[in-house]
């Protein structure tokens, strides 16, 4: 597998991550059918991340600095957008540390 679908397919997985888990937390507070079908979406998004990050014949392992700088990523503009709740100045630092890390681990590879 090339880099670049790698890469694409580790975005992706952790877009779907991200996604799902706020489509879950959305759910927590909605009531009746409302809820019923956010926590249906959530679980339906969360295992098409799932095949998404397991699907590759990759080394996970080896990956998943990469991921987890994507992941911080995409979660923190999920969380701006759906829920109007915004990145303080520890979060930021403490995301360029994972940003540093993935870059360390991607460079090592």
């Amino acid at each position: 597998m090339s880099q670049s679908i790698s890469i694409l397919l580790l975005v992706l997985a952790a877009a779907l991550e991200a996604l799902g888990d706020a489509v879950v937390r959305k759910g927590m507070h909605a009531a009746g059918w409302q809820r019923a079908l956010l926590y249906t979406a959530g679980a339906l998004v969360l295992f098409l991340y799932g095949w998404t990050v397991n699907r590759p014949p990759w080394k996970f392992g080896e990956l998943l600095g990469l991921y987890v700088v994507f992941f911080f990523l995409l979660a923190q503009a999920i969380s701006a957008v759906l829920f109007h709740e915004y990145p303080t100045r520890a979060v930021w630092i403490g995301g360029a540390f994972i940003a540093t890390g993935g870059a360390i681990i991607a460079v090592a590879r």
